[in-house]
């Protein structure tokens, strides 16, 4: 009797540990997130979907800028460029345009896309590494490593 009731215990503790073990290697081979800090891209998709980086402009400084529209797709972009500021880089690629205001360039139109807060209360912003800039798009110098972006509010 001791013997059948220890094999149904044991049974017990086996099928428990076989569970758990199951749960643990499938929660980690469906772990879809990339953990590279590299830019990842797609070209299929809706929602947000990241583009392959398109490379633009002509000129020895080289520096990184994305867009990231109203659904929150982003299109990066490698540009080359002699000029000295971000604003004179993207101004000449075509990929910014907007009027000049007291405090510089007002930037109303991004790749293509015009965002004009007096009429639809949309915007752009100006971002370096991820961060609002703390000034903007046409004085900012660039600088080697930094990633500029204009992101749809």
């Amino acid at each position: 009797m001791k013997i059948t009731l220890l094999k149904k215990v044991l049974s017990f503790i086996l099928c428990i540990v076989l569970i758990a073990a199951v749960a643990l290697l499938t929660t980690g081979c469906n772990d879809n997130n990339p953990t590279s800090s590299e830019p990842q891209s797609s070209d299929v998709g809706s929602g947000k979907t990241e583009a392959k980086i398109k490379e633009v402009g002509e000129g020895e400084t080289e520096f990184f800028f994305n867009v990231v529209d109203l659904d929150g797709n982003v299109t990066k972009f490698k540009v080359f460029t002699d000029e000295s500021t971000v604003g004179a880089a993207l101004v000449k690629v075509a990929l910014i345009a907007g009027d000049e205001g007291p405090y510089g360039l007002y930037v109303k139109t991004v790749n293509g896309l015009t965002l004009d807060y007096d009429k639809d209360g949309k915007y752009w912003a100006f971002y370096i590494n991820d961060e609002m800039a703390p000034s903007g798009v046409d004085s900012t110098e660039i600088t080697a490593g930094d990633t500029y972006a204009f992101k749809a509010e």
